[in-house]
């Protein structure tokens, strides 16, 4: 079974950093950009080679070096790396999201979430390379949202 529906974007060449905060930021297609900008703002986009911030404490998106600057503001979805944890889409295909994985694994002790995700990739239904605020695969956003939620459910149960 597959595990990824697309390759991650190539960080090869030298590292670039957010221009607000200074973390290493991610290359991200154009393509993503243009897909998740919202209308105002897609009416300055300019071609560049994009960088995705994953800082939660920066309200910067995307950036291009020498061209423009998108914010949370203007993005058409909310970015799960830029939103506080318990309720955020880690899968922005098929909709999986903390609160349910957290649901699921209250109800039955665990999640089936990756499982999901996994059997919806062999399929050939993913759009992560454009749906994904990040442009890649979510497969390891999802398997970690899962160890998070397990991790959350556990301290509950022995605060209780």
């Amino acid at each position: 079974m597959a595990e990824c529906c697309c390759p991650e974007p190539s960080t090869a060449g030298e590292a670039v950093v957010c221009r607000v905060c200074q973390t290493l930021s991610k290359p991200v297609d154009s393509l993503t950009v243009k897909a998740l900008l919202t209308e105002s703002a897609l009416s300055v986009f300019d071609p560049g080679d994009y960088r995705f911030c994953p800082s939660a404490g920066c309200d910067v998106v995307y950036f291009a070096e020498g061209g423009p600057t998108f914010s949370k503001r203007d993005v058409r979805a909310a970015v799960w790396q830029k939103e506080p944890v318990g309720r955020r889409t880690v899968c922005y295909c098929f909709g999986e999201n903390e609160g349910d994985i957290a649901e699921e694994i209250e109800r039955t002790g665990e999640s089936l979430a990756v499982t999901r995700v996994r059997a919806h990739i062999a399929a050939g239904r993913c759009a992560c390379e454009v749906r994904n605020p990040r442009g890649a695969c979510c497969l390891a956003d999802v398997t970690a949202a899962v160890e998070r939620m397990r991790q959350i459910a556990q301290k509950g149960a022995t605060h209780s």
